[in-house]
């Protein structure tokens, strides 16, 4: 069965970001099964996983819960992903979470990117601040997005554009999943993750890599041992003499 990964960013609960998420995947699902295709969608929140992510930035190892998050992106047959625009920019939580997933992860695989925000000016967004940083992943990012404007949300006229929106979005993810070329992805695939006990553990058992500081450190170290030796000799020299 094809599973859909939504990823959304949204920072408050409830959450319009969260709302355009699931129909853009109920509307990939759908555009799937009538081309009898079986597939279901697969929800990563991203707002319960801050701390997580900044922890994952500083330190460079992954939570379990993030792991497991990042895996169901990585393992998916393709990927809806939205976020909310603030200052004419994606959410800082959306970049971060971008930012921890390995380079190649995303290749080739499906993408479809939305995107919410308080006014329509921000429409834009999706292509000059979302699309390049999925063009850097080479992922397949389809040439639909779809942006909601609070109004949007609001009177009828607004809310049956916005729905053809989505509609074409779903179409365009589903016809990118039947034609991908993206080879199947393993949990096991992704760096391992090493907790700091055992890192610990393991210091004293074996030399680390010869890094350039530390053969820094070692050259520095028989340099001045050997001027000291030098500097005695020759003051015992000049004892000697006088």
């Amino acid at each position: 069965m094809t599973t859909i990964a939504v990823v959304s960013a949204g920072l408050s609960e409830p959450s319009s970001t969260r709302l355009l998420a699931d129909r853009l995947g109920e509307a990939a699902v759908a555009a799937l099964v009538a081309e009898g295709t079986p597939a279901h969608v697969l929800h990563v929140e991203l707002r319960p996983l801050a701390h997580e992510i900044t922890d994952a930035m500083l330190t460079g190892f992954a939570a379990p819960a993030l792991s497991a998050a990042t895996a169901a992106v990585v393992e998916a047959d393709a990927v809806v992903f939205v976020t909310p625009i603030f200052t004419a920019g994606v959410s800082g939580l959306a970049k971060s979470f971008l930012d921890v997933l390995d380079k190649d992860s995303l290749a080739d695989l499906p993408v479809l990117l939305g995107a919410t925000g308080g006014t329509s000016r921000h429409s834009l967004a999706i292509d000059h601040a979302l699309r390049p940083v999925f063009a850097y992943l080479r992922a397949a990012v389809v040439p639909t997005g779809v942006f909601a404007a609070t109004d949007d949300w609001g009177s009828d006229g607004d809310a049956a554009a916005l729905d053809g929106r989505i509609r074409r979005a779903g179409a365009d993810l589903a016809w990118a999943i039947r034609a991908s070329r993206r080879a199947p992805q393993e949990a096991d695939a992704l760096p391992a993750t090493v907790d700091f006990a055992s890192l610990l553990g393991g210091l004293g058992h074996r030399p680390g890599p010869l890094t350039p500081r530390r053969a820094l450190r070692r050259t520095t170290g028989f340099v001045g041992s050997e001027c000291g030796r030098l500097a005695a000799r020759s003051s015992v020299g000049s004892g000697t003499s006088s």
